[in-house]
């Protein structure tokens, strides 16, 4: 393991067998992303040409009418809801994020809110909550309904939120009805939910009208990078509240395929969306993770992180591990109880190197391996950290 510029820095390294978290830094890098991005790095550039091109193939990936590179999904996320907000009125752009007198109201469905639509807030949207989560709570089986939304749906409605999961409720397609038959957009954020491969698509030819995704998690580009995909005017605003525009109208060129100067009536300021931007290394790195992304088959994506995952089980073979698939397969290891979960949690922690494994489930007794972030010799790491640790911590 090179630790020499971490070691520079006094910076640890760490096993991620936790998954794509931010707080752990992402995965390991392609050396295409990093040549893209090394190469990107060394000569200058227009940002409108450069994320001109960047659109055009993100349109072409997605199926969507306009695509862009953002700084992360949450940042996808922020651009999404002043996109909706205000449309193609500069004036409207300048105001963000003081919404008083526009459309500044998201509908979301109350059991999948989370941390990060304060992104959507971020813009100066407030959110209305619909539903009851029943089948969550315990007390019934039902979620939201698509009656729901549309009774919130006002003169104030800028957008309805719709979070991507396997359990998300009501379907897209309903949500998309219902808020399509008042003129409204539907929002997606989809950061994690890639592969398969065919989501790229999906969310899209479903009908949603602004798409985000994390370009640091699945699709395997920097960890600071994202893609917002959908409605072209909707992503042209987005792009009008991100991008650096301090220049003369007269001066002001952008490719008419990305942003479509005659549509507005003069330059906005630089907007709220500002510090979403993503720089030149970034976008090639995530263009690049894009190109190998939908190069490699769903199944042969499967078996790379599948390889990791065998061998620490063959190696542990008397381990109370379970495959779990998934868009990412991953090993669950199962203990006593959350206490014992915990212990060997923590036991990990201290250990050199550092071990994170999934700890989401640890009240329930499971702690999970996941391949996507393992670098080079990290499973063999895994193995033996946990032959010393598990008669002492696991196996008790």
């Amino acid at each position: 393991m090179n630790e020499s510029l971490y070691g520079r820095l006094g910076v640890p390294v760490i096993v991620n067998a936790k998954g794509a978290a931010t707080r752990l830094s992402g995965g390991v890098l392609h050396p295409e992303v990093t040549a893209a991005m090394a190469e990107a790095s060394a000569a200058c550039v227009d940002m409108l040409d450069l994320h001109a091109a960047a659109a055009a193939e993100i349109a072409a990936a997605t199926g969507a009418e306009n695509g862009l590179a953002t700084s992360g999904a949450a940042a996808s996320l922020l651009l999404a809801s002043a996109a909706c907000m205000v449309g193609l009125d500069p004036a409207a752009m300048a105001r963000l994020p003081d919404a008083d007198g526009l459309k500044s109201e998201i509908v979301t469905i109350r059991s999948q809110r989370n941390a990060y639509d304060h992104a959507l807030r971020g813009a100066g949207a407030r959110l209305v909550e619909v539903g009851l989560a029943d089948r969550f709570a315990g007390a019934g089986i039902r979620d939201a309904e698509a009656w729901e939304i549309e009774a919130a749906i006002g003169p104030k409605t800028a957008a309805v939120l719709w979070v991507a999961s396997a359990r998300a409720r009501p379907p897209l397609a309903e949500v998309v009805a219902v808020a399509h038959r008042h003129d409204v957009p539907v929002i997606v954020d989809a950061a994690a939910e890639l592969p398969p491969a065919a989501k790229l698509r999906s969310y899209v030819a479903a009908g949603a009208d602004l798409v985000a995704f994390s370009g640091g998690k699945g699709l395997g580009g920097p960890q600071a990078s994202g893609i917002l995909c959908g409605r072209r005017d909707l992503v042209m605003s987005a792009a009008l509240q991100m991008l650096d525009l301090d220049l003369r109208w007269s001066d002001f060129d952008p490719p008419p395929s990305f942003i479509d100067k005659g549509l507005l009536p003069g330059l906005p300021r630089n907007g709220v969306g500002r510090p979403c931007k993503a720089d030149k290394g970034a976008i090639a790195g995530l263009l690049t993770a894009l190109r190998r992304f939908l190069a490699e088959s769903d199944d042969e994506r499967t078996a790379r992180w599948q390889a990791p995952l065998d061998h620490i089980r063959a190696e542990l073979d008397d381990l109370p591990f379970t495959p779990v698939g998934g868009g990412i397969p991953r090993l669950a290891l199962q203990l006593a109880d959350g206490a014992a979960a915990d212990r060997l949690y923590k036991a990990l922690l201290a250990h050199r190197p550092v071990i994170h494994l999934d700890h989401s489930e640890m009240e329930a007794g499971r702690l999970y391996i996941a391949p996507n972030c393992l670098a080079a010799g990290d499973a063999e790491r895994i193995v033996e950290a946990l032959r010393i640790l598990w008669p002492r911590e696991g196996g008790r």
